[in-house]
């Protein structure tokens, strides 16, 4: 059986053992500072024979934690694109595995890891071949060893990330992945604050220019910082929404606490997932389509990727997806589930885009294609939701065992595990569904602004900084190291 297989092969993988003691909240502090750091190192490093690096801030390198032509061009996109991969075998029955069974779920764990770094090369070779990743030259060194090694590096990165997640995991704050998204949401916006500021169109430019309209101009051009605001606030207080049940203790007479229930129950984790599926589907249809982009040239390609070219309508390829000669999808009913986002527009522009912009080939408004957008990204959001409920449990059943475990029932009724399931999942199930749904449509709304570091990115890391908060608070950390509690407004 492949899984059995994955299995055993999986054990001469270098492992990250588990501390045999729990790490000291300072120990957590060091590891995620280290893991950090590592991730910066190779952030910022050209992958060798690669003749550029462009700095995060588009919606792939974004969601992805990635830098295109750094070693972490594909960055955590292979890891989520494995789960995934799994969690439709899984639910889809393809995979036999009952992932609330202890060995079930360490063998998902372990073919995880090794599809990971299946797809780490598989996308290393995409990125390269087909993104079209400008290559250095090197004399004595033939192009495709040049290419081999660029590949060969992207994939290394992934690999490296994957490590450094287990780390976190096990010995550090939270997750890895999530760390490493908002650490590359935090950089995208504050790199995109510095350009609104010091940018060639910035604020100091503007105000140099002197005029009457300068004042009104440079409030323009902040408008995607201001947007970043509002939408960081809207998701705080998203964050904040939730349902509390009564609850009493056995053998604690008279004490009636709350059990609280966010309305984002599985809070982003359906968002990531379903922003990682949608990308890479845009990443490997690119590849897939790339070679169809246009039909007759009339003359020299242009910065302008329509201009010079005429294209057929005719065939199927077309109509599934567009690619033009960026690699970027541009049309066809696969560029109707891509994410809308300002690519480093104005927000003026942006809207205009939006608002006025037909797709080059079947002339689609862009407000169409935004709102199948949204719809697609909520709807995917909910289903990755009820599956995350099952395999983390998260479930009615799950959660009244552990109640019911530790003593704790719900007041006026009998304690029995199944009435205290009934209950829960009342509440639950209701909790996934729209919290998903409300999490992906505010992702999908957000990215509409123009807010830096892309909508989506900042739902991300402000639930990301929310529960690693709440780690260290229920560690105590903010008593033991009051500069910390300080940093964090405490």
């Amino acid at each position: 059986m492949i899984i059995d297989f994955l299995h055993n092969l999986a054990k001469y993988l270098p492992e990250v053992k588990a501390p045999e003691v729990a790490p000291s909240t300072k120990d957590r502090l060091v590891w995620t500072g280290m893991a950090l750091i590592l991730y910066f190192m190779m952030y910022e490093t050209t992958a060798f024979g690669v003749n550029m690096s462009t700095a995060g801030v588009d919606f792939l390198q974004t969601i992805t934690a990635s830098r295109t032509g750094s070693i972490l061009t594909a960055g955590i996109g292979p890891i989520v694109l494995a789960s995934i991969f799994l969690q439709l075998f899984v639910g889809a029955g393809i995979l036999n595995l009952n992932l609330k069974e202890k060995n079930d779920k360490q063998k998902f764990l372990e073919v995880q890891k090794i599809l990971a770094i299946i797809l780490a090369v598989v996308e290393g070779f995409i990125f390269v071949y087909f993104s079209k990743l400008p290559l250095v030259a090197i004399a004595g060194i033939s192009p495709a060893v040049v290419m081999a090694l660029v590949v060969a590096q992207i994939a290394l990165g992934s690999v490296a990330v994957l490590y450094l997640d287990e780390v976190v995991t096990k010995y550090g704050l939270g997750s890895g992945i999530s760390l490493f998204i908002a650490a590359g949401v935090s950089f995208a916006v504050i790199l995109g604050v510095m350009n609104l500021i010091a940018g060639p169109t910035g604020v100091i430019s503007i105000m140099s220019e002197g005029g009457a309209e300068s004042l009104s101009n440079s409030l323009l051009a902040l408008m995607p910082f201001f947007f970043t605001i509002i939408v960081f606030l809207a998701v705080v207080y998203a964050e904040s929404l939730k349902v509390e049940i009564p609850i009493a203790f056995e053998r604690v007479r008279g004490m009636v606490p709350k059990l609280p229930l966010k309305f984002f129950y599985v809070s982003n984790i359906p968002v990531i997932f379903a922003s990682a599926l949608i990308i890479n589907v845009q990443l490997f249809a690119g590849a897939a389509l790339v070679d169809q982009y246009w039909v007759k040239s009339t003359g020299a390609p242009t910065n302008d990727v329509l201009s010079g070219y005429s294209f057929d309508k005719d065939g199927i390829l077309p109509v599934i997806g567009y690619v033009d000669n960026t690699g970027h999808l541009r049309d066809g009913i696969l560029y109707m589930f891509t994410p809308v986002y300002g690519e480093g527009k104005s927000t003026v522009e942006h809207w205009n885009f939006i608002t006025s912009t037909p797709t080059p080939l079947f002339h689609i408004p862009e407000y169409v294609h935004a709102l199948i957008y949204i719809l697609m990204l909520s709807t995917i959001s909910v289903l990755f939701g009820m599956f995350w409920v099952e395999i983390s449990n998260m479930d009615a059943k799950s959660v009244a065992g552990q109640l019911s475990d530790s003593g704790i029932q719900i007041p006026g009724f009998r304690r029995d595990p199944r009435m205290l399931e009934q209950i829960l999942n009342k509440h639950i199930f209701p909790l996934t569904v729209m919290g998903s749904f409300a999490v992906g449509m505010l992702a999908g709304l957000a990215d509409l602004t123009g807010a830096l570091g892309t909508g989506t990115g900042i739902l991300l890391s402000v639930g990301i900084l929310h529960r690693m908060y709440e780690q260290l608070e229920q560690m105590q950390a903010f008593e033991l190291y009051p500069t910390l509690g300080k940093m964090f407004g405490n």
